[in-house]
């Protein structure tokens, strides 16, 4: 996927060179203990801190049509048992995962492998990148409700022997979550360190509250039987039904998590912390659970620390709210890497992203995304105010993301050339599970589900805003640029005086002149005695190597002789970079030095000329609609300086101004 520079313009559509469509399998490493135990704390979190809630709501689920706790619970556990089997292990594990983009994953990186970028108004692949962005947002409704419902429900846990601290459980969560928020800036690097071993320590907890339980109600161990979760369905009615598999669905929510941090651990370290030590963890404690829960149904207001003896409650507490806030950074931390990727790929207006770590690619902080992130939790905690309601809130955008998951999964393998039966036939099973779901979790609408859906919207509106816009944008500065040849005709009629030094003009075309370098030309009628016209194009590629950042290519053969009086250096520069990595054009212009494309003088005595557009709505322009021009017009107006995203020393910037009808 290529995407081209920002700069005053909006990325136009770069030109790809063609490929081969690639098989599966490129990973970065093999499995490690130190990945292993770095996957536990970002990959895991989620999914490991679910046991504060899912079996209780799915067995209050079960019981709200009249039957019998024994039987909801083992019927609740049988259904999260399987649903983890299935929709985590075999689905993410084991198919899902082997949908890497040269060892990246994560919806963008799907999108990238389909080529989507680059789809035609009205065709197909249009179509499919619209369900690709709206999958993109149903992320970002994820990332407001996880930190909330993670954080409340491991609070709650002081209700158990202190009821009386019942109305201090939504305070608490609110200063935990601000403080959280609040830290963001700093990094996440030193406190990563310890994610890892606190999730372990976590998912031996886990293991061992549950045990005793097992030992004293070995009948729940029934519950590895799938038919106990069958019978249990076809005989509860179909409303109960759907809101036992919307409750039970909240067990494998943060499984998404394995594909989207493939990049950073690998599949091998991904799939062995998961069979080895998550999924035995969370399949033997929810069987303790459901064992508590048989012996005394009066458990079901809070099994996960009813299982703890009385003295533990406290530390129980202590341990299980690091863990949800371990799955809240993980999260939050997730959603500023999707923000980086969609800014790269053109999804998005530039942002500052503050890099807070040298060493890791991955320790980024958004601070736009951090504080309208943290505004949509803190909502999220005040206007449901406990676990149980926002449990009705939860679930209903990731199932629908899994859903697009498994359907770009499918057109990914038909593309890299799987058979079509099994495709259809092993990707239709998975599609249908999520499907049915899916549309459990729709009775939750109005119960909350309308609040994730409700953020995914705005944040899918606002991508294909932008999208929309830069694509009329581009139109209209197709019309307003100078072709190559007009402009070396008027450099030989009326030669410019000759400045010293090098200006580098920023544009987002490939061909033809930046308005800003014709602009000057015309005003001012003088140029630098070296002129590079600087591209930057973000690739399908995850990264791109250095040796490959620069391409350098005279403006037009024979310039030198075609102008007696002015012979400028004249070269277009190209600077390739994958979506997951941020462009610095400082650093690759230094990279076509060090290639030997650019003369080492070129970047002594640089100016940086950066078109400024003022983008004017117009009802006259067949774009969008007047309103939406508008919003588009707002964004590009907030949105990060070009100089500043792509790292160009601030006093070197000249800014040449322009207003643009749309």
């Amino acid at each position: 996927m290529s995407q081209a520079l920002h700069s005053a313009a909006a990325p136009a559509v770069a030109l790809p060179a063609a490929r081969v469509p690639r098989k599966p399998g490129a990973v970065r490493q093999g499995p490690g203990a130190a990945l292993m135990l770095g996957a536990l704390g970002v990959v895991y979190g989620d999914i490991g801190t679910s046991p504060l809630y899912a079996f209780k709501e799915a067995v209050k689920a079960a019981t709200s049509g009249g039957a019998s706790v024994p039987a909801a619970a083992t019927g609740a556990v049988s259904l999260i048992l399987w649903s983890l089997i299935l929709i985590v292990s075999l689905k993410y594990a084991v198919l899902i995962l082997r949908a890497d983009n040269r060892g990246e994953g994560g919806i963008v990186a799907m999108l990238a492998l389909l080529g989507a970028r680059q789809a035609r108004p009205g065709t197909w692949k249009a179509l499919l990148l619209v369900v690709g962005l709206v999958g993109a947002a149903l992320l970002y409704g994820d990332g407001a409700i996880t930190p909330a419902i993670s954080v409340l429900s491991a609070i709650e846990g002081l209700k158990v022997d202190a009821p009386a601290l019942g109305p201090y459980v939504v305070p608490i969560t609110l200063v935990i979550l601000i403080g959280l928020f609040l830290v963001q800036h700093k990094g996440v690097a030193a406190i990563g360190r310890v994610f890892g071993p606190i999730m372990l320590v976590w998912f031996v907890v886990l293991v061992l509250l549950a045990i005793p339980s097992i030992l004293r109600t070995p009948e729940i161990l029934g519950a590895a039987n799938p038919w106990r979760a069958v019978d249990f369905l076809v005989h509860a009615g179909w409303h109960v039904s759907f809101l036992m598999l919307g409750a039970a669905f909240l067990a494998v929510t943060g499984g998404e998590a394995m594909y989207a941090d493939l990049g950073h651990f690998g599949a091998p370290a991904i799939r062995i912390a998961w069979f080895v030590l998550v999924l035995p963890a969370l399949l033997i404690h929810y069987c303790g659970q459901g064992a508590l829960v048989i012996a005394d149904p009066g458990a079901i207001e809070n099994p996960f620390y009813l299982l703890a003896p009385d003295w533990a409650h406290y530390p129980l507490v202590a341990l299980a709210t690091m863990a949800t806030v371990i799955a809240s950074q993980a999260v939050i931390s997730g959603v500023y890497s999707l923000t980086q990727q969609s800014i790269q790929l053109g999804f998005m207006p530039m942002m500052r992203v503050v890099h807070t770590d040298r060493d890791e690619r991955g320790q980024i902080y958004v601070p736009a995304v951090n504080w309208l992130l943290a505004a949509a939790t803190l909502t999220a905690v005040v206007v449901f105010g406990s676990s149980d309601a926002l449990a009705g809130a939860y679930g209903i955008a990731v199932s629908a993301l899994m859903g697009i998951t498994t359907l770009l999964a499918a057109l990914i393998a038909l593309r890299w050339g799987y058979n079509p039966i099994l495709v259809v036939a092993v990707n239709g099973f998975f599609l249908a599970i999520d499907s049915v779901f899916f549309a459990a979790n729709s009775v939750k609408l109005f119960e909350g589900g309308w609040f994730p859906l409700l953020l995914a919207a705005a944040v899918a509106f606002l991508m294909l805003t932008w999208m929309k816009g830069n694509h009329v944008l581009e139109s209209v500065r197709q019309t307003m640029r100078m072709s190559e040849a007009t402009f070396l005709t008027r450099l030989a009629t009326h030669p410019p005086v000759t400045l010293p030094g090098t200006a580098a003009f920023l544009t987002a075309a490939t061909e033809g002149i930046p308005m800003a370098l014709g602009r000057l030309l015309e005003r001012s009628r003088c140029l630098h005695e070296r002129i590079l016209l600087i591209t930057v194009l973000y690739e399908e590629e995850p990264v791109i190597p250095a040796s490959e950042r620069a391409q350098v290519t005279l403006v037009a053969q024979g310039i030198r002789k075609a102008i007696s009086k002015y012979t400028p250096g004249m070269e277009r520069v190209v600077l390739r970079y994958g979506f997951m990595q941020t462009a610095s054009i400082p650093e690759g212009l230094q990279c076509a030095v060090a290639s030997g494309l650019l003369p080492p003088e070129y970047l002594e005595d640089m100016t940086y000329f950066v078109g400024h557009e003022v983008v004017i709505p117009s009802p006259s322009n067949p774009g969008m609609a007047t309103w939406r021009e508008g919003l588009f017009a707002f964004m590009k107006r907030n949105a990060e300086r070009t100089g500043a995203h792509f790292g160009l020393p601030t006093r070197q910037i000249v800014e040449v101004g322009t207003e643009i009808e749309i």
